[in-house]
């Protein structure tokens, strides 16, 4: 079994770990720079950020400035028009510090931008590329209608889409596609935002899909250092891992809410993506600091919804997300008042 991927025709080959590089927002300039800096050193040569992580791409700039040419940026616009296209690209290129970029993808757009759509975007797009202002053009989202147009169309080399051992056979049909179609797929919530707590079992069964690129998110040295341990020493599905897997599927499967963040923001300023998880994260990665004062005063944000159902209406995966927040916050009083123990 290989430990590289090739992105479809892109030609883009790289190990099976690539650097999500949205978490890096969250930490200071300088241990962004070191953590990219040993992410490189040791062997990661893909970097995926956006123009809506804040200050990401400036971090990723300044960590690659000299070696540029020995590293994978791709990077994303939110833009609706061509207008924003390219001050987005503009601004994109500077932060990091670039004049080009390796794989330029649309960002989880709800549509499949297509030429003469009326938007200007794919135009743009191809434009930027005649420019050698971008070298690929790929897109991501979460919305499967959305991926298979995108797949269909031809227009794009790369798909970026949840994928972690919590598909679905949909979601499975989906990577075939993109294999048949000779479209670089890019793995992004391999981790599914935290429920999946073992990076092994993670590893061990995206490597199974030889056309698949997991994108792990990392902010701290520990996460690093154990997806760099995974290139000489990738984990095998084992036994132990299968059965992990499947005792996984059965406690997350149904309706439950992955945390990628398309419902917000909420006009009552709850923060939907981690109250409508929140039994979920309690139990599977217990953190301290969800049930201090300030974890306390997120979730009795609840109670001030108004059911203006904005957020179910956003959900890309069909979620009833005010019934899910109040199940979530009838749990997280039981477990405060210690009827429940985690």
């Amino acid at each position: 079994m290989t430990n590289e991927v090739t992105l479809g025709r892109t030609g883009i080959t790289t190990n099976k770990n690539a650097f999500g590089a949205l978490p890096i927002q969250r930490i200071s300039e300088e241990e962004a720079v070191r953590l990219l800096r040993k992410a490189y050193d040791n062997g990661i040569t893909f970097f995926d950020t956006a123009r809506w992580y804040t200050d990401s791409e400036s971090k990723v700039g300044t960590a690659f400035a000299g070696i540029r040419d020995q590293i994978f940026i791709a990077t994303k616009t939110g833009a609706k028009n061509a207008a924003d296209f390219w001050k987005d690209l503009e601004t994109s290129l500077t932060e990091l510090r670039t004049d080009y970029i390796d794989l330029y993808q649309f960002h989880n757009p709800p549509f499949c931008p297509k030429p003469g759509d009326g938007t200007g975007l794919y135009e743009a797009a191809l434009e930027a590329k005649a420019q050698g202002k971008i070298r690929h053009i790929g897109i991501t989202n979460h919305r499967l209608a959305v991926a298979h147009e995108a797949v269909e169309s031809g227009l794009y080399e790369t798909l970026q889409f949840p994928f972690s051992y919590l598909a679905t056979d949909k979601d499975i049909e989906l990577v075939e596609a993109c294999k048949k179609a000779d479209m670089g797929f890019i793995a992004m919530k391999a981790l599914s935002g935290g429920l999946i707590t073992n990076s092994a079992a993670a590893y061990a069964y995206l490597a199974q899909y030889d056309n698949v690129l997991p994108i792990w998110g990392v902010q701290r040295e520990s996460e690093l250092d154990e997806f760099l341990s995974y290139i000489d020493n990738p984990p095998m599905m084992t036994q132990e891992l299968e059965a992990l897997i499947r005792h996984d599927r059965e406690e997350l499967s149904g309706d439950f809410c992955r945390g990628c963040g398309y419902c917000m923001p909420c006009p009552m300023g709850i923060e939907i993506n981690t109250c409508a998880r929140m039994s979920l994260l309690l139990r599977r990665s217990p953190s301290a600091k969800n049930l201090n004062e300030s974890g306390q005063a997120m979730m009795k944000k609840i109670e001030n919804c108004i059911h203006c159902n904005q957020c179910k209406s956003k959900c890309p995966y069909g979620l009833d997300t005010p019934t899910l927040l109040q199940k979530n916050l009838e749990d997280y009083k039981k477990v405060l008042a210690g009827e429940v123990r985690v």
